[in-house]
């Protein structure tokens, strides 16, 4: 929605120019009036490229943070039923619910069906974990690797647990709507008054179209990029599922 607006403003504001180029007078349109704005436009584009650079930088920084949060909390998963296979059979409760966690987690996250939404705050997860746990520090170690296990477990499951909140506060947006808005008038601003001095053809039209068209392309992807866990660029679930099939081995 959007990049439909942006791209509704950018191109709106090019058909704008070529209409005022017919209206305004002569004296508005000469070759001092045209050095002045390309000055005025070279500046805004300056800028506009600074933001755009910070907004990419932002957008990727929290994406590929929330991408190193899920491969992290995957391999610690992994450790942590390695451990409590170690330890021996007591574990097998917790290890079942282990599995049936991340099987929830990536079923809720990464759902099959791509127009449900995707969740990443689950009732009662927080609770399961802290089942989990509960089972964990139930153990009672007859030696000291059995110890050492359970020690490791429960530092294990305490990451886990950290990571989940850093991933699950970390999903809002990065992009300031400020800077958003900001971009969007400076765009529209230089698409109106390159359509104010270009003359009315097929090619030129069809130029701004385009232009209009990149970028609202270019906005869509950082937002899609800033919504890391829907859409079509979002965080992989390969390391969940890679972790889920193998627990219980």
């Amino acid at each position: 929605m959007i990049s439909g607006i942006v791209f509704g403003c950018t191109f709106g504001g090019a058909l704008l120019g070529m209409y005022l180029h017919h209206v305004l007078p002569a004296d508005h349109l000469s070759d001092e009036s045209k050095g002045v704005l390309n000055l005025a436009i070279g500046i805004i584009g300056t800028m506009a490229a600074i933001v755009v650079g910070l907004l990419i930088a932002s957008a990727k920084g929290s994406f590929d943070k929330l991408d190193d949060d899920v491969k992290q909390s995957a391999g610690e998963v992994l450790l942590l039923d390695r451990a409590l296979a170690h330890y021996g059979p007591e574990t097998k409760d917790a290890r079942e619910m282990i599995q049936h966690a991340v099987a929830l987690r990536i079923a809720a996250t990464w759902p099959e069906d791509s127009s449900q939404a995707a969740k990443i705050d689950i009732p009662g997860t927080t609770q399961g974990i802290e089942t989990i746990e509960g089972t964990i520090r139930a153990l009672a170690p007859q030696n000291d690797a059995q110890r050492e296990l359970r020690s490791r477990a429960l530092d294990l499951i305490g990451e886990l647990e950290e990571t989940r909140w850093l991933v699950s506060g970390g999903t809002g947006s990065s992009i300031p709507t400020p800077f958003l808005v900001v971009l969007i008038l400076w765009f529209t601003v230089i698409l109106t008054v390159n359509g104010l001095f270009a003359p009315r053809n097929g090619i030129v039209v069809g130029i701004l179209f385009l232009s209009s068209l990149s970028v609202a392309a270019s906005i869509f992807l950082i937002l899609e990029m800033d919504q890391a866990f829907d859409g079509l660029v979002k965080v992989s679930s390969a390391p969940l599922g890679y972790t889920l099939a193998h627990l219980g081995q």
